[in-house]
């Protein structure tokens, strides 16, 4: 089910952009341009995030979170070209998920995005062992363990292969693999990870030149396989 995302900033060109991005990311945008109509439309529309502006006319995004709290448990990100720590702390005591200060890049605020919707939607427990296509996979130990033998990886091989193995035939874009091991700050980088998956190939695969465990998707990203 595709996600709405609620963007509220007074800026127009901004909310522009953010909708843009957002749109291509694949995610449904709803805007507004102050606290006030944001709640109103945050009402209506039920949005699954808010991308929420902090210094706006007629309500600004701490009234914004104060009322809007007191009815729903929304993530949220806040937007601010302030820096200083006192406002971080007033916006993460209300409740916000992240904090992201302008002037920013919109494909790290997408990546910031798929984050913190990945954590909100993240209520399952995780199952210590993972187990599939002949390889068991151990979080606890962090083992790895195909046929009689035990793989040696990297913490981030380790992370990577745990990531795809959680959801057998999910693809994941590089950026969502990118977040397991690094974080959105390292978002500009996300090739680093077809480097990754080569070395872990080289250590998984029976030949890594014809992939059988990790297969590639085209202009997307990964997937494991679901044999």
């Amino acid at each position: 089910m595709t996600k709405t995302i609620l963007v509220v900033d007074d800026e127009t060109r901004l909310v522009t952009l953010v909708e843009n991005y957002l749109s291509q990311a694949g995610y449904r945008v709803v805007t507004a341009y102050n606290g006030k109509d944001a709640l109103a439309v945050a009402k209506r529309e039920k949005p699954d995030l808010v991308i929420l502006d902090v210094m706006m006319p007629v309500m600004d995004g701490y009234e914004f979170m104060r009322l809007h709290r007191a009815e729903y448990d929304t993530p949220i990100i806040m937007l601010t070209a302030r820096v200083e720590d006192d406002e971080k702390v007033i916006g993460l005591e209300l409740g916000a998920d992240d904090y992201v200060t302008k002037p920013f890049r919109p494909r790290e605020l997408v990546a910031r995005v798929r984050s913190v919707l990945r954590r909100a939607g993240d209520t399952a427990p995780t199952a210590r062992v993972l187990n599939a296509a002949g390889i068991s996979l151990d979080r606890e130990d962090r083992s790895v363990q195909i046929g009689s033998g035990y793989v040696d990886l990297t913490p981030s091989e380790f992370d990577l292969l745990a990531a795809l193995m959680a959801s057998p035939g999910k693809v994941h874009t590089r950026l969502d693999l990118l977040d397991v091991i690094q974080g959105v700050r390292y978002e500009g980088y996300e090739r680093t990870i077809d480097t990754h998956i080569k070395n872990l190939r080289a250590k998984i695969e029976p030949d890594p030149r014809a992939p059988k465990y990790i297969e590639t998707v085209y202009g997307v990203g990964y997937r494991f396989t679901r044999e």
